[in-house]
């Protein structure tokens, strides 16, 4: 009796240790979750969700040959073929547009005056997906049309400066173009009103010896018709 009682000790300290281990393994598992759970999470906190935007200003663009009135067109472009405008093809008239016209004061051996007006528009919706806004996109655009105007091939004494009176922001580009044997005197106004951009430009010449267009007076009366086109942005979401 003496001899079995310390084998029956050490059997049952033996036993004993498999059942440490087990508990051991199981709380070591119940950490490694736990870590896994807390990791989980501050991933998904350092998930940035896009930035929210504000909805685009103008939800339309107006008809293109209706933003400069028949007064004024009479004025800049005597003589006008269609007066009320040809509109350019759009496949996508909610966000883009324009409208041309042109006429030729023929006064025979005197000389004639030439004139072209063409007004187009550019609207922006906001990105959400991409957290850009209308007015953002429309940013870009109007720096890209500026950019454009100033950059046209074979133009000289090229000349900028900023328009005032014409949305948030509006820039005057003047040249001088020969073409078709004639020097044509150009005047592009780019102008930004919210989420919208439109691009004006006028131009003319002078044939049979007529006296080509100054360059500063063609330039005032394509301001003034600018002021139109940006108005009629408005107008058209009243």
């Amino acid at each position: 009796m003496h001899r079995s009682a310390p084998r029956l000790t050490r059997i049952l300290a033996c036993a004993a240790v498999p059942v440490m281990l087990v508990v051991a393994g199981c709380s070591s598992d119940s950490a490694g979750d736990s870590k896994k759970d807390s990791s989980s999470s501050a991933s998904s906190s350092d998930v940035q969700k896009p930035a929210t935007v504000a909805p685009a200003k103008y939800s339309k663009l107006p008809e293109p040959c209706k933003t400069i009135s028949a007064k004024t067109i009479e004025q800049l472009v005597p003589k006008t073929k269609v007066k009320s405008g040809t509109a350019g093809k759009s496949t996508d008239i909610a966000n883009r547009g324009s409208c041309s016209w042109n006429g030729l004061d023929d006064n025979g051996v005197k000389g004639s005056q030439y004139r072209w007006l063409d007004v187009s528009f550019l609207r922006y919706e906001s990105e959400s997906s991409l957290g850009i806004s209308g007015e953002k996109r429309a940013e870009d655009s109007y720096a890209k049309e500026i950019s454009k105007a100033k950059s046209v091939e074979g133009a000289k004494k090229v000349r900028s400066s900023p328009a005032a009176g014409l949305g948030e922001a509006a820039t005057a580009v003047g040249y001088d173009l020969e073409k078709t044997g004639e020097d044509f005197t150009y005047a592009t106004v780019v102008a930004r009103t919210g989420n919208v951009v439109i691009t004006l430009t006028y131009n003319g010449t002078g044939y049979a010896g007529a006296k080509s267009p100054s360059a500063s007076d063609l330039m005032k009366d394509a301001v003034t018709a600018s002021k139109e086109a940006v108005a009629s942005v408005t107008a058209a979401n009243k």
